[in-house]
């Protein structure tokens, strides 16, 4: 079995709730500056339908980066 890390994504529901999202969405990784593959190699989950960007994501995304 192999250790993988998750790195939680949030998304915000119409109630105004938060709950576990699916993936980053590409302009999530663009403005933390990954590119997909990348973004992959490092074990992330990418959802490729998502067009939204998320503020807390972009911030989850460089502090993982500034981790590694």
């Amino acid at each position: 079995m192999s250790e993988r890390k998750t790195v939680a994504t949030v998304a915000v529901k119409k109630s105004g709730g938060i709950r576990k999202g699916r993936g980053f969405s590409r302009d999530e990784l663009k403005e933390a500056g990954l590119d997909f593959r990348k973004a992959l190699e490092l074990r992330l989950q990418v959802d490729t339908r998502r067009k939204t960007k998320h503020d807390e994501n972009v911030k989850t995304l460089k502090q993982l980066l500034r981790k590694r």
